[in-house]
């Protein structure tokens, strides 16, 4: 099963770990995809915002991200540019820490967790290590982030994936939409439109 073209706009509701809300806005582009997004919560009685655009080539591969936070700390800003082939620049500098990785992740955000799955495009049975330059929500630090994506049975409303992240003991499904947007994270969040 291959993916439907991207919807105009998507939204999840952050549950469980967080209480919170995340819109995003997609839009295809002459090289790729531009996914600009909002999502601000609640997490361990701290509030935090954060805005963010990504670019994407035509194979999901990740090309840049600009983020903006606020949170009780202030406000930053935090740019990263890759070569598309695993190697990182972060506000200018070179970033080994997160040599290798082909995506972004955003600890605010459930659309980032569609990337590795677009990019991937894994067959039912397949699996693959995603490892993601991650960027924690409240003060855009960023760090290397161990992935591990396993395709199961499709649903009738798309795919379905193992997914772990040994850093924070976390594994779960993931269910997807025919586009490749999560419609379930649990504990993290469910789409509502």
């Amino acid at each position: 099963m291959g993916f439907a073209e991207l919807p105009s706009t998507a939204a999840w509701r952050h549950r469980d770990a967080r209480d919170g809300f995340e819109v995003v806005f997609l839009r295809r582009t002459e090289s790729g995809y531009r996914l600009e997004g909002h999502t601000a919560a609640v997490e361990d009685h701290d509030a935090w915002a954060v805005r963010y655009s990504i670019l994407l080539d035509p194979s999901s591969r990740t090309r840049s991200a600009w983020v903006a936070g606020r949170s009780a700390t202030g406000a930053r800003q935090l740019a990263l540019e890759t070569s598309g082939e695993g190697t990182w620049q972060v506000n200018g500098e070179t970033a080994p820490l997160v040599d290798g990785c082909m995506d972004i992740d955003l600890e605010a955000s459930a659309l980032t967790n569609a990337l590795p799955v677009r990019r991937l495009r894994l067959e039912v049975g397949q699996e693959a290590e995603a490892p993601a330059a991650y960027v924690r929500a409240p003060d855009l630090g960023v760090e290397r982030l161990a992935q591990h994506y396993l395709r199961l049975e499709d649903q009738a409303e798309g795919q379905r994936y193992r997914y772990t992240a040994p850093a924070f003991g976390f594994e779960c499904e993931l269910a997807y939409d025919r586009s490749g947007l999560v419609l379930n994270y649990p504990g993290i969040a469910v789409r509502v439109a």
